[in-house]
């Protein structure tokens, strides 16, 4: 009886359809429609007061929206025309009139079962959407979100990310990691960029992600890398991890094989990548906090004479060592002045070149090599320069292992 109470009290508002008359009982029973609830209790309310039944006129709250689901489902399927996907969900931006006017009811009369309007919209437009396109609603991994603004009475259309996880290798210096806007205009367009708007022409996230945008129709191509190396650094070995991500894809049915060809293909030997799987959002933020360590090959140079017992007694005293690096000047412009302290935690002579030591160096993440070897004017100790009490400095640096997250190395 308190229900067939509340539901005269709903009524006596003014006029209501029987979508949004259920839906203030939308959390009572299951296996029911919002319409099937309203209906049900409108007739045993008016079999209650024994007077004929009536169908209800406009609705005050929805004004009849619920009639015209249909018609915004063809909506949707009209607005993703040309868009891949199978997996969707539907979302519903509610006009304020409505919101307040179904919160007045909720309110006065403190009903505790109620289900907002949106929620309504979204299940029954998605039912529609699913059953004339066969496509599937899923809230936990759409791939397109459709959003029903109803004031201005359109559709919105977002296309969720595509994620792929591998590797990469820099085969030419001179390639920043990212792209970097001109210093000089802060990507505006310059005569010192001519008028580009980028420092460097070319990077590795475009130089993978500019087939990808083609292959993909995507907006644009993301590289989330696992740490980065230098400019001048060349990345070998067996690549720097790394997810990329592909931004609103109007494709998405490709094959990994076929993406990984095509970029290696455009990027013409300048940076080759190895795709090993899809990835997800989660993963990105996994690999940006991941501390493994990585292992260079570094070809030094030292001025002035110097024995190779020197030299060998100066790789045992780092091999191991718990190094203190104050911010490099290099890096001290953008970077917090601090000291860190970082652990090398391998160091070993692989031979020599033109008179220059290689020398091949595995270190914690974040342990700076450059200034291991040089010593940046005593920022870094102990340091090879310090420890052989000569000036030395890289001549040129090859990352060539980055342990993976996976790697549980």
């Amino acid at each position: 009886m308190v229900i067939l109470e509340e539901a005269a009290k709903i009524l006596a508002y003014g006029e209501i359809c029987d979508h949004c008359l259920g839906r203030f009982f939308g959390k009572r029973s299951f296996g029911l429609t919002n319409e099937e609830r309203g209906r049900a209790l409108r007739i045993a309310l008016f079999m209650e007061e024994h007077r004929p039944i009536s169908l209800p006129g406009p609705c005050w709250i929805c004004g009849d929206l619920f009639s015209r689901v249909e018609e915004w489902a063809d909506r949707v399927i009209e607005a993703t025309k040309g868009i891949e996907f199978q997996r969707f969900v539907i979302g519903t931006r509610v006009p304020p009139l409505i919101a307040e006017s179904e919160e007045i009811v909720w309110s006065d009369l403190s009903l505790a079962h109620a289900e907002p309007l949106k929620s309504e919209m979204n299940r029954e437009v998605g039912k529609a959407v699913a059953r004339k396109s066969g496509k599937t609603p899923d809230p936990k991994q759409p791939e397109v979100v459709v959003i029903l603004n109803l004031a201005e009475e359109i559709t919105e259309v977002q296309i969720n990310p595509l994620f792929f996880y591998g590797r990469y290798r820099k085969l030419e210096r001179g390639i920043p990691q990212t792209h970097w806007h001109c210093r000089a205009c802060q990507g505006k367009g310059c005569e010192k960029c001519d008028f580009t708007g980028k420092q460097y022409q070319d990077s590795v996230e475009e130089l993978i992600g500019r087939p990808l945008i083609r292959l993909f129709s995507a907006e644009n191509a993301v590289l989330h890398g696992s740490g980065r190396e230098d400019i001048d650094a060349l990345m070998v070995g067996t690549g720097r991890p790394f997810v990329m991500e592909v931004v609103a894809p109007k494709v998405r049915l490709l094959d990994l094989g076929q993406i990984e060809r095509t970029v290696n293909q455009d990027a013409e030997g300048r940076v080759s990548v190895t795709l090993e799987r899809w990835s997800t959002r989660e993963e990105v933020e996994i690999i940006k906090s991941t501390k493994g360590y990585k292992k260079y090959r570094i070809l030094v140079e030292i001025d002035g004479p110097y024995s190779t017992d020197e030299l060998q007694s100066a790789i045992r005293a780092l091999k191991g060592a718990k190094v203190n690096q104050r911010t490099p000047i290099r890096v001290a412009h953008r970077r917090a002045d601090r000291v860190r302290e970082r652990r090398v935690l391998d160091i070993s002579i692989a031979g020599e070149e033109n008179a220059m030591v290689i020398l091949e160096v595995t270190g914690e993440a974040g342990l700076y090599i450059k200034e291991l070897i040089s010593g940046d004017q005593g920022r870094t100790e102990p340091s090879l320069s310090g420890l052989l009490g000569r000036s030395a400095r890289v001549y040129s640096l090859d990352v060539v292992q980055v342990q993976g997250h996976n790697e549980g190395e």
